[in-house]
């Protein structure tokens, strides 16, 4: 009979399983996800976490062991919002750890199970990989244009506005300032991403350059809009740094998902640079307001 620490690790190992089967299974039945590359990609990770989930289960043959609901609905959600391949690495976030208690787990699998264990640690270690080899191509490859056109339209336009009010004491001044600026800046970013990615880069210059005036542009939009619903400068302004932090949050935990890099480093990093920015360029505005005399709402 497997030893009470098997026992627990097992539990352990077909909630985690059961969990991925089910999430696996569920992205490839979806009725949005129709590409058929996908579909067989996503069937085979479920396949493969399905039979960890019955190795798992030969220690514990009478436990009655459910997927965590919470896991699969927001993976789900994910997928809906942000694309398969987000959500098959959200998903894959905790691999590591996965990895660790397996290896922890190695000491008290019987010598007769061992060589099924390897294999299933070996698994777990490969089909991320194997995944993101078969669905390459994806819309996936143009992300870093995207986040490219988000980070460079938060800091340039929080900074813009900050410092339009500080010349001319005006809301409806410093949003038409930033929504200017930023179909200009916009077509800018686009032409300089369209020659990036004409050096190099696997996809279409051209998706690379759209995807990232779009998001440039899209984001200015955002950021301008408190300007125009209020006349109050303070509630303007901290609605706009709101949605600028939101922002900033929503491209460090999809960059932190899709690169693996730390979400808290990322994002400190980036809202430190904003409201700097937005600091230094208020008190530009406000000494140019100063120094050339400007009437209020000018």
């Amino acid at each position: 009979m497997p030893s009470e620490i098997l026992q627990e690790l097992a539990r352990e190992g077909c909630e985690d399983e059961l969990t991925d089967y089910t999430v696996y299974t569920k992205l490839s039945n979806l009725r949005i996800e129709n590409k058929q590359e996908f579909r067989h990609a996503l069937r085979e990770l479920a396949e493969t976490e399905h039979r960890h989930y019955e190795f798992w289960m030969r220690y514990i043959p009478d436990a009655k062991v459910k997927p965590r609901s919470f896991t699969v609905y927001t993976t789900l959600l994910i997928r809906v919002l942000f694309g398969t391949t987000f959500a098959s690495k959200f998903l894959e976030r905790n691999e590591s750890s996965v990895v660790k208690r397996y290896k922890a787990a190695e000491e008290f699998i019987p010598d007769s199970d061992k060589p099924e264990f390897e294999r299933m640690l070996q698994d777990e270690v490969s089909h991320e990989k194997e995944f993101e080899q078969k669905t390459a191509g994806s819309i996936i490859q143009y992300i870093s244009f995207v986040v490219l056109g988000l980070a460079d339209a938060v800091v340039e336009i929080a900074g813009i506005h900050a410092g339009s009010l500080g010349i001319y004491r005006s809301t409806r001044l410093a949003g038409l300032a930033g929504v200017i600026a930023g179909a200009a800046a916009s077509l800018a970013m686009s032409s300089a991403a369209y020659a990036q990615a004409k050096q190099g880069f696997q996809g279409s210059a051209s998706k690379s350059a759209a995807y990232t005036g779009v998001s440039y542009f899209a984001t200015a939009l955002i950021l301008a809009a408190p300007y125009f619903l209020t006349e109050t400068m303070t509630y303007a302004l901290s609605a706009s740094l709101f949605l600028a932090v939101s922002l900033i949050a929503f491209i460090s935990f999809y960059s932190a998902v899709i690169s693996e890099k730390p979400f808290t480093k990322d994002f400190l990093e980036m809202t430190g640079i904003m409201f700097g920015a937005t600091v230094a360029l208020y008190v530009v505005g406000t000494i140019i307001h100063i120094l050339v005399g400007l009437p209020v709402g000018l």
